[in-house]
């Protein structure tokens, strides 16, 4: 069974786009996508530089541009047939969209609502995210509490990303939790999925009233834990209070492996998902899609794992 996943913020780098627009109809398919959300989405992915595009109101829509953009040039979604998809964090919006909850232009445009919001949250404190490499995740979920920091992120494979003010991302790199290596600071702006941003909720919420969900042709896996949702307003529905609430992506794995997963595709710009899966779901082949080259060898992974294979 192939499970086709979307990244969350911080996979993205300054020019990521620019082979993908290079493709048949991308560039007019982009230029349609920017003009319904007023963003220049083919400026952003590939000329701007890693500070513009670290801007949580342009990664966010150009991380589900970008899946789109890759996901569409491996085929239709009933061509590519997963058994499941999700998303991390922002990801989850790209994946709506995989499972026929919303469409391309409602995906974008609720996706732009939703950074603008974590963006104006954001900016009431200094805040933001820091991945622990190593460690054992109960110890460290203790020490950040200790910390007054949140475990926003629970991405198994002994990874758990902490959030919170600057000052207690600080404390947190001189005092580690017990067999914790490295303390990484991510490439986001604002401590996301933790209280810091429940302002961002309710602006979410009044934008997604005009949205109309389908319910998920394809099993659709949630970031708050882990479980298969079946309809298309409760997709929604997690998909607004997401936003301040920690992801488990841990659980997502642990779904897909109860679901009998033997491959994984992660869309552009893919390389974080695939890590993870690499060591939490062995013997699981996993192909991440960084650039058009990567596609002849994910077209086979579809050939062999897709639903009609």
């Amino acid at each position: 069974m192939l499970v086709l996943v979307a990244p969350g913020q911080g996979a993205q780098t300054p020019g990521f786009l620019t082979d993908w627009l290079a493709l048949p109809g991308a560039a007019d398919r982009v230029a349609a996508w920017s003009d319904a959300i007023g963003l220049d989405l083919a400026h952003f992915g590939t000329k701007a530089d890693a500070d513009e595009i670290r801007d949580t109101s342009v990664a966010q829509p150009l991380l589900v541009a970008a899946g789109f953009l890759s996901a569409a040039a491996l085929g239709d979604m009933s061509d590519i047939a997963p058994g499941a998809v999700a998303g991390h964090s922002v990801g989850e919006i790209t994946a709506a969209a995989f499972a026929g909850v919303l469409d391309d232009t409602a995906a974008l445009t609720l996706v732009r609502r939703r950074g603008l919001a974590m963006a104006e949250a954001a900016a009431v404190t200094e805040t933001g995210m820091s991945a622990l490499l190593g460690g054992d995740p109960e110890v460290s979920v203790a020490h950040l509490e200790k910390l007054g920091l949140t475990p926003a992120n629970v991405n198994g494979a002994g990874q758990i990303v902490a959030a919170g003010t600057m000052e207690q991302l600080a404390a947190l790199n001189d005092d580690k939790p017990e067999g914790v290596r490295k303390v990484v600071p991510l490439k986001v702006a604002g401590a996301f999925h933790t209280h810091h941003m429940a302002p961002a909720v309710d602006k979410l919420a009044e934008a997604a009233k005009a949205l109309t969900p389908a319910d998920p042709k394809v099993t659709y896996v949630s970031n708050k834990d882990g479980r298969a949702v079946a309809t298309g307003a409760e997709v929604l529905e997690r998909l607004v209070g997401q936003v301040a609430n920690p992801v488990r992506w841990d659980r997502c794995m642990e779904t897909f492996k109860e679901l009998g997963v033997t491959a994984l595709i992660e869309v552009c710009p893919g390389g974080t998902l695939t890590g993870l899966a690499k060591r939490a779901l062995p013997g699981v082949k996993t192909l991440a899609l960084k650039t058009p080259a990567d596609l002849d060898a994910a077209r086979e992974l579809v050939a062999e794992h897709g639903q009609q294979a």
